[in-house]
């Protein structure tokens, strides 16, 4: 039986830390989790989802503020005697003092083919490039920003219509099982972790709200990609009459005019030229309302 200790924050890792209490090769003994957060209209107190489950089932929850300067909870934990820590998508930088407590390594779970996209936002980042591919990676956690040696990688395939979404589902999904193999192959010796590549480094950084309005000069390829690569995290957007205008859904076409023209308003949606090609919006969310057709938010601007 493999004892680890597991690191997570988001929904993403809901899967892989159900998956690892259910294995009958692994023991979890206690769950890390960023501290609760304010939500909502009430600014009430939230707790995470990994939260959630490891209370539901009895697990020991550690909520530290920043993991590195808190040495109580570093000390609880190495009581608990880990052979591995498992971080994904955990949110905070770990000391060496942190990585040297399990028996073992401390193994995180990168969405990413690295050494392509280290760092924060390696999902959106792929489809706001256009990529055709991604994956994810298991790696041994070092001080450095995702520069650890790889143990296994999966690759996913990015369709022209997936959404940041869509990826972040497919990467939950495949993510358990990749973590499993990881540990056990690591404890058995049939994996040998492999130097990461120095050709080919790339950064994920996080986004920036400027990033996120649409410029009607880039090509409507590249329009379309950020719309699906910031699918509701936090949207793509423009401004119409002062108001902002997100955009959930979009085509790419082949249409002409001036950059950010209404070029046509059809039962499709509306077409907006942009610098290379047209786009078409097909669903939008006005400020103030909820998510409709394009086509019925343009007419209601003549009403």
């Amino acid at each position: 039986m493999i004892n680890i200790v597991f690191f997570a924050t988001p929904k993403i890792a809901l899967k892989s830390l159900e998956y690892l209490y259910n294995s009958k090769d692994i023991n979890v003994l206690a769950v890390v989790t960023q501290p609760d957060k304010p939500a909502g209209r009430g600014h009430k107190l939230s707790m995470s989802v990994i939260k959630e489950f490891a209370l539901e089932k009895g697990l020991p929850v550690f909520q530290p503020k920043s993991i590195r300067k808190e040495f109580d909870i570093q000390e609880s934990l190495k009581e608990l005697n880990p052979d591995f820590f498992v971080t994904f998508a955990f949110g905070q930088i770990l000391s060496q003092e942190v990585l040297d407590i399990p028996k073992y390594e401390t193994i995180n779970l990168h969405a990413s083919l690295l050494p392509k996209y280290r760092g924060a936002n390696p999902i959106q980042r792929a489809i706001i490039n256009g990529d055709k591919q991604t994956g994810i990676c298991t790696m041994i956690t070092e001080l450095g920003l995702d520069c650890g040696d790889v143990c296994l990688r999966e690759v996913i395939d990015i369709p022209e219509d997936m959404t940041c979404v869509d990826l972040f589902e497919i990467i939950g999904e495949k993510s358990p099982q990749l973590i499993e193999k990881t540990l056990l192959g690591l404890v058995d010796n049939s994996i040998t972790p492999q130097k990461q590549p120095d050709v080919g480094v790339c950064m994920a950084n996080k986004l920036t709200k400027e990033e996120t309005l649409i410029d009607w000069s880039k090509s409507a390829q590249e329009i379309h990609n950020l719309v699906r690569g910031i699918y509701k995290f936090p949207s793509a957007y423009f401004l119409h009459n002062g108001k902002i205008i997100k955009v959930l859904q979009t085509r790419v076409l082949d249409g002409t005019g001036k950059c950010g023209e209404f070029i046509n308003i059809s039962k499709d949606g509306i077409e907006i030229a942009c610098g290379k090609g047209s786009i078409l919006l097909v669903k939008v969310k006005p400020e103030g309302k909820g998510e409709m057709f394009a086509r019925d938010w343009a007419n209601g601007l003549h009403k």
